[in-house]
């Protein structure tokens, strides 16, 4: 069967280049364990995968989404997430499990002039070169210590990852916080198939307007 992958077509809305929202969350696996554990209450230790997801901030559509064991990190997939979009990308936001140097060389490696926008965590310090080569992080931490991390989620863009987070709990309520395969190829296919049908009901959803003269 052929299925439709994550895609962006190229850019965001209208041409521009892309601003990404990341997230994860985690899906339980649904298998021999966890029917025994429904029907006879016998313990079990449930397993599980981590679905990793980017979202255009614009449009809402889901553009990339990988697989991975519970446990891999998030940032770890910063980079499986960029390679799947098509096309400039004008920023990268996640919350502070991406608050990692490898998540700004990803970024940088594959878009040198987009913006890396994650909170540090609450006990970062500048880094060496503060002074003289200060880096977008070496930037955040500035900007939250003189204004506070509110005023810096307000005028960094970070509030944007609402949307993000909308599509997580859109997933759970229409797809389900399950994978029914039993086969990581299989997974994979359950989780495109799933991306392809809330980006379709995306699409639906969407009001077309047409001027009329």
């Amino acid at each position: 069967m052929d299925v439709p992958r994550p895609g962006n077509a190229g850019a965001g809305a209208d041409g521009e280049p892309l601003h990404l929202l990341v997230d994860s969350t985690g899906l339980k696996l649904c298998g021999k364990g966890e029917w025994l554990f429904e029907k006879h209450g016998t313990a079990t230790r449930r397993s599980w995968r981590m679905l990793p997801l980017g979202v255009d901030a614009e449009t809402g559509r889901i553009v990339a989404a990988t697989l991975t064991s519970k446990e891999v990190d998030d940032a770890s997939q910063a980079g499986p997430l960029l390679d799947q979009v098509v096309g400039p990308v004008a920023s990268f936001t996640g919350d502070g499990g991406y608050d990692q140097d490898r998540v700004y060389d990803s970024v940088a490696q594959r878009h040198s002039d987009a913006a890396v926008v994650v909170p540090p965590r609450a006990t970062a310090v500048p880094s060496d070169t503060a002074e003289t080569a200060p880096t977008q992080r070496d930037s955040h931490v500035h900007r939250i210590a003189e204004h506070g991390r509110m005023a810096w989620q307000n005028a960094s863009g970070y509030n944007r990852r609402a949307r993000v987070e909308a599509t997580m709990s859109k997933w759970k309520q229409v797809i389900g916080d399950e994978l029914r395969a039993h086969t990581d190829e299989r997974r994979a296919t359950e989780v495109a198939v799933a991306v392809h049908a809330l980006n379709r009901m995306l699409e639906l959803g969407r009001p077309s307007y047409v001027r009329v003269a």
